[in-house]
């Protein structure tokens, strides 16, 4: 997930892209994600998918969506409350996700801009708690970990997570790949305990080694393109656990 244009990618740059997919009746093909039929099928969006079939969508198989709502402090996808609205109405659990720009303001004002624009959450069991998405740079391939030193990576991060708490009551899932979190934060296992991770991991069967900190993941985006509209995911455990997760139980 990055910018509403046609997304650069730059994680699945790391790692080698080749075709992953589900088939449509539950049956995993030879290079899908291991036990992918036992899991829970979702994917995301931005406004790059524009107007998304969300009845066809689950009639596919997908039982959540994570739609992209803002960007730093001046963006917010003009998609987003259409988006968000229809995804309910074609009952999938659903919830917002922010693009992090460290580089542009503080933590804590990203957050606030994100829960006034789309990123809020409620305990009804359809409202995934929200996502910050935190990447290599796509505006500045030079500047990957966007010219932050490790020290003040993990500080950004508090801060964001830290408002969002305040506003919202939850911790942020934090959507990232391995190599950037090691290679940006320095290998910091500070968030592990209390935020769920999003972990990217294109091309392959296996989700493959975790940022430092995690023995587990809790949502797995393995392609960016498959039979769901946008970028294909799964969450570890069934759909009736992913809505006590959504709950906050």
């Amino acid at each position: 997930m990055a910018r509403d244009r046609k997304p650069s990618r730059h994680r699945a740059r790391v790692i080698a892209a080749s075709a992953v997919a589900l088939t449509l009746g539950g049956t995993v093909p030879a290079g899908s994600p291991a036990s992918a039929a036992d899991l829970t099928k979702g994917y995301d969006v931005s406004s790059h998918q524009k107007n998304v079939d969300w009845a066809g969508a689950r009639a596919k198989g997908a039982r959540f969506v994570y739609i992209k709502a803002t960007e730093s402090t001046n963006y917010r996808n003009p998609y987003f409350t259409r988006q968000y609205d229809g995804s309910r109405g074609a009952g999938l659990i659903r919830g917002a996700y922010h693009f992090a720009l460290p580089d542009r303001s503080s933590g804590a004002a990203q957050a606030a801009y994100f829960v006034r624009n789309g990123g809020s959450w409620a305990s009804d069991g359809w409202t995934l708690p929200p996502a910050l998405d935190i990447e290599y740079n796509p505006y500045d391939r030079k500047h990957k970990c966007y010219g932050l030193s490790r020290a003040r990576t993990v500080a950004w991060i508090k801060a964001f997570s830290d408002e969002l708490r305040r506003e919202t009551g939850r911790r942020p899932v934090i959507y990232t790949t391995t190599h950037w979190w090691n290679a940006c934060t320095g290998g910091s296992g500070a968030f592990a305990a209390n935020h769920a991770l999003w972990i990217a991991r294109h091309g392959s069967s296996d989700v493959g080694e975790l940022p430092a900190g995690w023995s587990y993941w809790t949502f797995w985006q393995y392609d960016d393109g498959g039979p769901l509209p946008g970028d294909q995911n799964l969450f570890d455990g069934s759909p009736g656990r992913l809505r006590t997760f959504a709950r906050g139980h």
